[in-house]
């Protein structure tokens, strides 16, 4: 019933599938009569669902794969999908909220992360963007500095454009194309161009979603981590904390 997860797969595996379409070599390592064309290199920045979704369909299509996760627990899923994990040195400590997803982390880190990322993708042709952090703005992971030292041609797919994007030239649902010919795509909806298997997958979670809660008293069980996590309002009082915290932010926000 994970809405979240089954349109992230659609996104992942859409954005490598773009991301092929605009470069201007091609994925696989091909032996022609020509001689031999070395394969795409590819970086997956990101690996939740999107991402490694990403990282397996570009294998498929023959590119060498790397992939970075700020998540140290990352780096298996990482490697289980056909990839080498890119390693920076940096010190995230809990860099995971309790559902499994990234939280925020310091300005500092960031401004770190940012600069040890810029000589990663100098040496790619496509980088495929995914991190998010729920309930805030997707962090700043490529900036101006790191697009201008790509490759010439390279292509950025930021999935996360809808959030703000995880690049620093990233302009929702337009193609932005650098001096040097980089280009950054910023689609907000890639389930959307897959509407097929996109609907069949939000139809069974919601289904799934509503059997879960019809089968709870009517108050909602508490002790049910699902209905806990997406109840609103219990009893006439707002009870989700993240609404609660939002609404104590504006009350704070006001002027006396």
């Amino acid at each position: 019933m994970d809405v979240l997860s089954s349109q992230a797969t659609i996104s992942g595996y859409k954005a490598v599938i773009i991301a092929a379409e605009r470069l201007s070599k091609v994925f696989p390592m091909m032996t022609t009569a020509a001689g031999t064309l070395p394969p795409a290199q590819v970086l997956v920045v990101g690996a939740g669902v999107a991402g490694l979704t990403a990282i397996a369909t570009a294998r498929r299509l023959g590119a060498v794969v790397q992939a970075y996760d700020v998540r140290p627990a990352a780096q298996e899923e990482i490697q289980s999908v056909g990839a080498r994990a890119v390693l920076l040195p940096l010190q995230p400590g809990d860099a995971e909220d309790p559902s499994g997803y990234a939280k925020e982390l310091g300005v500092a880190f960031y401004a770190r992360q940012q600069q040890l990322l810029a000589e990663v993708v100098a040496g790619v042709d496509v980088v495929v963007t995914t991190a998010t952090i729920p309930g805030a703005a997707a962090p700043l992971l490529i900036t101006r500095g790191a697009v201008d030292g790509m490759k010439r041609g390279a292509v950025i797919v930021d999935c996360a454009a809808e959030h703000g994007g995880n690049c620093e030239l990233t302009r929702p649902d337009e193609t932005y194309v650098t001096t040097n010919g980089a280009a950054i795509l910023g689609p907000t909806n890639l389930p959307a161009t897959v509407p097929h298997e996109a609907s069949a997958m939000f139809a069974r979670n919601v289904t799934e979603f509503i059997l879960h809660l019809v089968a709870q008293p009517m108050d909602g069980d508490l002790e049910d981590e699902i209905v806990r996590g997406t109840m609103v309002t219990r009893a006439g009082d707002i009870v989700h904390p993240k609404i609660v915290s939002r609404l104590e932010e504006e009350r704070d926000e006001r002027p006396a």
